[in-house]
This record gives structure tokens, C-alpha cells and sequence, in this order.
């Protein structure tokens, strides 16, 4: 996405920063001059006249601007690096810089601005800005300004104009476009050929010669009395499963890790995950809540629909307020007609909320088959884990061993109840869930 600037626009003529400096010496130069000999207080004005024509006159030996190009990238994903390019073609001067500074949504700009130089290549003047977005969402680049020098580096020309250019800000799905997720989708038993699926599901799909090393519960002894030799029973892993992949959008997921919201990190594991599931033939949904539920997608049944889960992904909002797991996980729970898989992402601050959060995911464990995910806090582990030098990093220290213990208390009592817990540092969240689920999906355990 570009917009050009016209060779007409009007540009303005400015003083430089060398500019100032040079007045700010001459100020108490001329106190001292009129002090010292009241009749040469000519001397000051013509100076700053002097100054004056020369800012003008190098200015306008800083030429004119033929074209100016800002082109911003219409799509970028949350977390991923992206650039900002500017060119700019000058004729008629001999200027000695160029600077570009921009205004925009603190999501693509910290602070909400920019500001680099451009380099001279083959006589146009290029530059670039390095983007990392912060959050999901629609920013835009508000506001964009062009100055360029002339030679003496007093004056300058500059020219502004509003940006108008909107950046939407789509989940991350890296990890699906990797190299090793491509080659374990290609070569694994969920691969792109159709075939039936050997595995330890429900459904018995033929007998076989008894091998050493395979599970003896399988044996079917009736037949194997009928033939003097052991045969064990094969099943296919079941297909059409239900994965729902249900988001907690409340405060403690929207704190960042790593510059990057929980909430985010959670989405680009789940959107991973999702891509393997309708890879192996399974449903996927996706459920975001806060106060109340906010998103429930249909399940989508292809690969080809990923691009649904994406947006719906996009459509998650942030929220600062504590979710209510009450409503929203029985309000899923009544929209499930058969078992299915729910992956709850969330996080707790305090025993109050997490009690809330156990009961309310308790109810869910007789139907369906539950897996939490959580993120492991680094910086918690760091301040336990800190030798303390003084009372207050002593007070630190006791206070996050205090909060490790409790969450320690909560993962166990979800386990205590049968839900599947991964707690894990956030680089690590994505490959984890796709081991959980094709656990999971091995044992029969949904359908």
C-alpha cells in the first residue's frame, strides 16, 4: 500500500537545528556587545538579518521535491517485523540530508511516532522503519511529514500531509507457515493422503498377527484360540472430532509477555493447533470471553476455511475486567450438542478467581474432554529465584513464591478433577498443544 505526494505540494521553508544553536550563541553575545558599546547595536539585527537570508537562500538551494512515496504494508501479523518505505526524488538543489518523521497508532509506532533519516542511492533518497505491532487490530499511519536540508545545513524544506493509511493487524500464524509444521503434516499419519488411520481409537478396523511390544489388552483371545496363534485387534483413529478453543480475553491475558499480549501468544498456539486438527479431519471452533461471551464461531470442517478461524481470531477484543467463567463456559457448554475437546486459555491473579474458574471448569470435565493451557511467568520465577540483598527484594521474593504456590495449587486441583493442564513458557505453548491434542485424539477419548 502506497500514496505519492504531488510535485506541487507546497512545502515550507524552516530553520535547522544548526540554526538555533547559532541564535542561542549569538544571544548573549549581543547583550554583551550592547553592554559594552551601546552605539554598535546594529550589529545584532544585522546578524539576525544576515541569519535570516541565509536560511532562506539555503533553503532554497535545497531544491524541489519531484515525488515522495510512503508505502506501508496492508497486512501485517502481531509480533512479526515488517518496514515502512520511504522514497524521494528532489531535482534543481544540492541538499545535504533528509528526514522523514511519522505519526501513527502506538500499536505499529512506540510513543505513536517515528522519525529516521534517508540515505541517497542512484539519486533517489531512501529509508526504511522497522514495524513490530504490538496488538490485533486496525492501525493506521496518521500523519506524515518530509523535510530536507540544503547544503549549509541552516534551511530547510518540509512538507506534511495526512497519512490516511489503514494497517490491519492479523493474528500470528508463523508457526503454521514453518518449514517443520509443513514437513510433520506432510509425512505424518494425519497427512494430506487419504487413508484410513491406525491408531488407539474406538473404531475396530481389522485384526493382525499379535506382535511383541503391543498391548496385550488387545489381544482378542477368541480368535486366536480359532488359529493357534495370537491376534490383536487394530483400530482407526476417529475423524469429525469437535475442537473448541475457548479464550479468556480478560485483564491477566492481556498483560504482555515479551512485549506481546498473553491473549496473542494464546491465539497464534490455538490457530497452530487448529490448522493440524482440520489437517486430520477434525472440527474447529473458536469461543472468546471476558464479562460475557464475545465470539463463537461455526465449526469449520476444512482447511481451506482456515482463513475463517483467522478472522474471527482478528475479531477478539482486549478487555480490562475480570472474565465470568460462570456464564461464559456454561453458555458454551449449552451450545455443544456431542463431546468435544475444549482448550481453555487463561490466566489467574488471586485464589478468588481461580476458585471460580475450577468450579466452573469442573462442570464441563463429565461431558467433555477438557485441556487447560496457561503461561508460565518468568518474571515470577526471576524474583523468587533472586538472592535477596535487602528487606524489600526479601519481601518480593517471599510474595512471588507465595503466588507460584498457588497457581502450583490450582494446576494440581484441575488435574485432581481430570482436566489436561500445559503449563508452559510462551515459546513453547504452540508445539506443546499440538502434542496434547494428538495425545488426545490417539486415545479415542473424544468421540
Amino acid at each position: 500500500m502506497a500514496f505519492s505526494l504531488p510535485a506541487f505540494a507546497f512545502a515550507m521553508i524552516v530553520p535547522t537545528r544548526r540554526t538555533a544553536v547559532l541564535l542561542a550563541i549569538a544571544a548573549p553575545v549581543a547583550l554583551v556587545i550592547a553592554a559594552l558599546a551601546p552605539g554598535a547595536w546594529i550589529v545584532a539585527p544585522a546578524f539576525g538579518g544576515a541569519l535570516l537570508a541565509l536560511v532562506l537562500a539555503d533553503a532554497w538551494l535545497a531544491g524541489r521535491l519531484v515525488d515522495a512515496r510512503l508505502t506501508v504494508p496492508g497486512d501485517v501479523e502481531v509480533g512479526a517485523v515488517d518496514r515502512i518505505l520511504v522514497h524521494a526524488a528532489f531535482a534543481g538543489g544540492r541538499l545535504s540530508r533528509a528526514d522523514v518523521a511519522l505519526a501513527g497508532d502506538p500499536r505499529l509506532l512506540p510513543g505513536g511516532r517515528s522519525r529516521f533519516a534517508l540515505a541517497a542511492v542512484d539519486g533517489i533518497w531512501r529509508g526504511a522503519q522497522d514495524i513490530r505491532p504490538s496488538r490485533r487490530g486496525t492501525a493506521s499511519i496518521e500523519r506524515f511529514w518530509l523535510r530536507w536540508h540544503g547544503p549549509l545545513g541552516l534551511g530547510a524544506r518540509q512538507i506534511a500531509r495526512a497519512g490516511d493509511q489503514d494497517v490491519r493487524i492479523w493474528p500470528n500464524i508463523g508457526i503454521v507457515r514453518s518449514p517443520a509444521l509443513q514437513t510433520f503434516l506432510k509425512d505424518a499419519q494425519f497427512g494430506l493422503i487419504a487413508r484410513r488411520i491406525r491408531g488407539e481409537g474406538t473404531q475396530f478396523e481389522s485384526l493382525t498377527e499379535y506382535q511383541p511390544g503391543m498391548d496385550r489388552r488387545r489381544i482378542d483371545w477368541k480368535t486366536s484360540a480359532r488359529h493357534v496363534r495370537l491376534h490383536a485387534k487394530e483400530f482407526e483413529t476417529e475423524r469429525n472430532n469437535q475442537i473448541v478453543f475457548a479464550f479468556d480475553c480478560g485483564q491477566a491475558m492481556c498483560e504482555p509477555v515479551d512485549g506481546m499480549p498473553r491473549i496473542d501468544r494464546a491465539v497464534s498456539a490455538a490457530l497452530a493447533t487448529g490448522y493440524v486438527a482440520l489437517k486430520g479431519g477434525d472440527r474447529v471452533s473458536l469461543f472468546g470471553f471476558a464479562a460475557r461471551p464475545e465470539v463463537m464461531t461455526p465449526f469449520i470442517a476444512d482447511s481451506h476455511e482456515f482463513y475463517r478461524l483467522q478472522r474471527a481470531a482478528a475479531g477478539l477484543d482486549y478487555h480490562a475486567q475480570e472474565p465470568n467463567f460462570t456464564l461464559a463456559l456454561a453458555t458454551l457448554a449449552s451450545r455443544l450438542q456431542r463431546r468435544s475437546l475444549i482448550v481453555v486459555f487463561s490466566d489467574f491473579t488471586d485464589p478468588t478467581s481461580a476458585e471460580l474458574m475450577i468450579e466452573s471448569i469442573g462442570r464441563l470435565v463429565s461431558r467433555h474432554v477438557v485441556l487447560f493451557v496457561t503461561m508460565a511467568d518468568s518474571e515470577l520465577d526471576a524474583l523468587a529465584m533472586a538472592e535477596p540483598d535487602g528487606m524489600e527484594q526479601l519481601t518480593m521474593a517471599v510474595t512471588a513464591d507465595t503466588l507460584l504456590r498457588q497457581r502450583a495449587l490450582v494446576t494440581q486441583r484441575l488435574r485432581q478433577l481430570g482436566v489436561n493442564v500445559i503449563e508452559a513458557p510462551y515459546a513453547q505453548i504452540g508445539t506443546r498443544l499440538i502434542d496434547a491434542y494428538l495425545g488426545i485424539k490417539r486415545t479415542g477419548a473424544i468421540g
